[in-house]
């Protein structure tokens, strides 16, 4: 802490309270938890039955059904929210990847084009974190703030 600062000083000279800061955390938080929590009701099916935003042609391009597809699918976002927890800057490039192919999945389909637009603003919201993470250089795994270090 500084002595005009009333607010933690991290290593890279940020304050703790300060609105990036904040965001990153934020961000990071919210990429985690989404993806993983997705990614498990993908074999629970607590929240929607996911088979159905699986559109035609990529249910005939991938071996077995769309119910096993879609847990291939929920592996992959588990594993997406984890690298963004212990790695964003690439977690939030790759989440951000993930969402265009959600985006194309469903705009194809011609049906849940809301849930296309939200996943849309996810996508930005992920590509904000890769570069919050880039440009704080955010220590992977720890969470603080570390100067001269890329996640």
């Amino acid at each position: 802490m500084t002595a005009t600062s009333p607010h933690r000083t991290t290593t890279s000279g940020l304050h703790a309270g300060d609105p990036a800061h904040l965001a990153f955390l934020l961000l990071r938080s919210a990429l985690t938890v989404a993806p993983i929590v997705a990614g498990v009701d993908k074999f629970t099916r607590l929240l929607t039955d996911w088979d159905k935003y699986l559109a035609p042609w990529i249910n005939h391009l991938v071996p077995g059904t769309a119910h096993q597809a879609m847990m291939a699918v929920g592996v992959v976002e588990v594993a997406a929210g984890v690298l963004v927890a212990v790695r964003p800057r690439i977690g939030g490039l790759v989440v951000a990847l993930w969402l265009a192919g959600i985006i194309v999945d469903l705009v194809s389909m011609g049906a849940y084009l809301d849930v296309a637009l939200r996943d849309l603003g996810l996508l930005l919201a992920a590509v904000a974190l890769s570069l919050l993470a880039a440009d704080q250089r955010v220590r992977a795994g720890r969470g603080a703030l570390r100067a001269g270090s890329r996640a």
